[in-house]
């Protein structure tokens, strides 16, 4: 007979953040134990609030299905002796099974008779395998953990109960000091103790006692009531996503209210208003139909209606207090002129082996420079990028960034335009942040796709001069995202980037003031490997395929934006009828190519050459290497791709690895002229053709 399985693990009120994902590992690590050992189930149902994390699996079987298993011992030549007894090897092999010498048989295996041996497992009672269920609890892991009482355990929270129930029976195990019951309890307020008669009754009697145990039951009724309290007060909300389910993993049975602010505080910038409500106090903005805030908010209390008018007071007194500290900090910041701020930031380490906040700004000012002029922006556009990097920083030392750091980049946009800052200056001063996560937006602007750019290769040209290098998952400044940042926009904005160019300009000109930039930028070739790793990231994203990602990165182009061009026409060209030849007869060349190392010779010698194909093949190249430079990637791969008939032509007619020395080496310097060419386009012989 089926049945229903229930397990709660009763905790402290876990951090929202934690609650979802600890819930997903309780049902993946459920699952994988009753698959281990071989309890089928239907379905498995999740519950969790923040004092709690719950499975329901229903249609568990009464017992394990019995197992009948043939196992493999030693060859017969080693199970028997001369003597046709049973050796040491062969008793301790049925030892083990649990099993006689007289269980034995053999059967061939590739011409070789062994040992076999069937094993018949009884299956145990699914209330004995369940007790097992206590691994499956410690086993969660969690971001940040803690210990209580005098016990070694770390856990997210302690543990106060544990429900776990097979149908009607309890389960019995202990974790700690807790042993598994059928009690659980209700709303740490509203609720009380709760016994379970039977596993299904869990939802049910948790919601007598105030707790909607289910989370997508709750989260659908925040979004019921605050949709009918925004309609009845013909207001517009936006459910954010992110904000709804960290609201939602903070109550166990939610009661949404509104509440309101003086309309004075419209005078903020919006952008800090809706930080202090949404970041800080948990509140939905709201806003009118033309998308205009306005002074109210929307939020949910862990409770019910009872005494809601209180809860709201103290909402309304608490946001009020931090408006007002907004509003001050705001009004004060307006009065002191941007200079001054940036003057601050000499007294303000970025990082104590690279120097200063101040010093960063001078470094990335030599740096969006030169990048601006590599990029190509006109003589006012790098007007207004000079002007932003010598300030781009300055809101950092605001008051309102250092009551609010979320808003670092947006107040020291709001404030240049205050000042009279241009447009270009204020935006790229936001968007020189961007993008703030590996695949968050990236600046709109040109000048601000410099900055953030500039500002993002200074701190790693920094971290890489000083040895502070990410190392497996180490990467407390955030290196990795930084670069994967960088190669997003070049890709977006599809600007030449000769990284190595760049750097080597970059380093001579701060390596000649360190006085003024604090350092001298030393971090050579394992930048370049380090941004191309990112590179290598950004090209899985697109689905090429890891030899064809391989062979670009190993190219000897510099530029990134064509090695990602080259890497995409591989992609695309990869289903043709003559790529795989025309790969295989370049690769040929490419490998030969290489012995021409042991015998150098600069220029290929016409008078040496002993037939017509030799001649044909010399004259393609001759003419590519003109043009090669010039045409696009598309052109250059064509050209190559046409190489291979004149290739196939010479190998027929041709021995390379001529006995006389001379034709030896004019060969072998002819095909590495056509290897060097290829490898500016990728490094051909990591393509796999078979």
């Amino acid at each position: 007979m089926a049945k229903e399985l229930l397990l709660e693990i009763g905790l402290e009120e876990m951090p929202a953040h934690v609650v979802t994902p600890s819930m997903k590992q309780l049902e993946q690590k459920t699952a994988k134990f009753l698959d281990e050992h071989q309890l089928s189930y239907d379905t498995i149902e999740t519950f969790s609030t923040p004092r709690r994390l719950a499975i329901k699996v229903t249609n568990i079987p009464e017992r394990q299905a019995d197992s009948e298993e043939e196992l493999k011992g030693p060859a017969k030549k080693i199970a028997l002796d001369s003597d046709g007894n049973w050796t040491k090897a062969a008793e301790g092999f049925v030892r083990g099974q649990g099993l006689t010498t007289d269980d034995i048989t053999f059967k061939e295996l590739k011409g070789v008779e062994y040992v076999y041996v069937t094993k018949y497992t009884h299956g145990q009672p699914a209330k004995e395998v369940l007790t097992g269920l206590a691994d499956v609890i410690k086993s969660l892991t969690f971001p940040v953990t803690m210990h209580w009482a005098n016990f070694d355990f770390e856990y997210i929270r302690p543990i106060h109960w544990i429900v776990a129930l097979l149908d009607d029976e309890v389960i019995p195990f202990e974790i700690l000091d807790v042993t598994t019951d059928r009690t659980s309890r209700g709303h740490r307020f509203l609720g009380e103790t709760v016994r379970f008669a039977h596993a299904n009754e869990y939802e049910e009697k948790l919601q007598e006692q105030f707790v909607i145990a289910a989370p997508h039951k709750r989260k659908e009724m925040i979004v019921q009531q605050a949709t009918e309290l925004a309609e009845k007060n013909h207001w517009t909300i936006d459910l954010d996503e992110k904000l709804l389910e960290e609201v939602n993993n903070l109550v166990e049975y939610p009661t949404v209210f509104a509440g309101d602010f003086e309309e004075k505080y419209l005078s903020v910038p919006e952008e800090v208003l809706v930080t202090s409500m949404k970041e800080h106090q948990r509140y939905f903005e709201v806003r009118n139909d033309q998308g205009l805030l306005l002074p109210h908010f929307i939020s949910a209390r862990n409770g019910d209606r009872v005494k809601l008018e209180n809860v709201i007071r103290g909402n309304q007194k608490v946001l009020t207090a931090r408006l007002e500290d907004a509003e001050f900090f705001y009004n004060e910041d307006k009065k002191i002129p941007i200079e001054t701020f940036v003057d601050k930031l000499k007294s303000v380490t970025f990082h104590e082996k690279i120097g200063s906040i101040y010093e960063k700004m001078q470094r990335v000012q030599v740096i969006a420079r030169i990048l601006g002029k590599s990029v190509g922006l006109s003589p006012e556009e790098l007007t207004d990028l000079q002007r932003a990097a010598e300030i781009y920083k300055f809101d950092l030392v605001t008051n309102m960034v250092g009551e609010f750091p979320e808003l670092q980049g947006i107040m020291g946009e709001k404030y240049a335009r205050l000042h009279g800052e241009t447009s270009a200056v204020a935006t790229a001063i936001k968007e020189h942040y961007l993008p703030i996560s590996s695949e968050g937006d990236l600046p709109e602007t040109k000048i601000g796709a410099v900055l953030a750019i500039a500002d993002k290769l200074d701190s790693i040209f920094s971290f890489f001069t000083v040895g502070m290098i990410p190392s497996g998952s180490n990467d407390p400044y955030a290196l990795r995202r930084q670069a994967y940042g960088i190669v997003r926009i070049i890709e977006a904005k599809n600007w030449a980037f000769p990284l190595s160019v760049l750097q080597e300009t970059i380093s001579e000109v701060i390596s000649k003031d360190t006085d003024r930039f604090g350092i001298a930028l030393s971090a050579g070739q394992q930048v370049i490997d380090f941004i191309k790793g990112r590179l290598r990231q950004l090209l899985i994203t697109k689905n090429i395929r890891h030899d064809i990602i391989e062979a670009v990165l190993n190219s000897e182009q510099k530029d990134l934006t064509k090695i990602f061009a080259t890497a995409q026409l591989f992609k695309k060209h990869l289903a043709d009828e003559d790529f795989k030849p025309s790969m295989e007869a370049l690769t040929r060349v490419v490998n030969l190519a290489k012995k021409a190392e042991l015998e150098k010779q600069s220029e290929v010698e016409p008078d040496l050459f002993e037939n017509e194909a030799e001649k044909e093949l010399y004259k393609a190249v001759e003419a590519m290497k003109t043009s090669f430079a010039d045409q696009t990637i598309n052109e250059n791969y064509d050209q190559l791709v046409s190489l291979r008939p004149l290739i196939e032509n010479y190998f027929d007619q041709t021995m390379v690895m001529a006995k006389e020395p001379e034709v030896r080496k004019n060969r072998l310097t002819q095909l590495s002229q056509i290897a060097t060419i290829a490898l500016s386009l990728a490094s051909l012989d990591q393509i796999i053709t078979k």
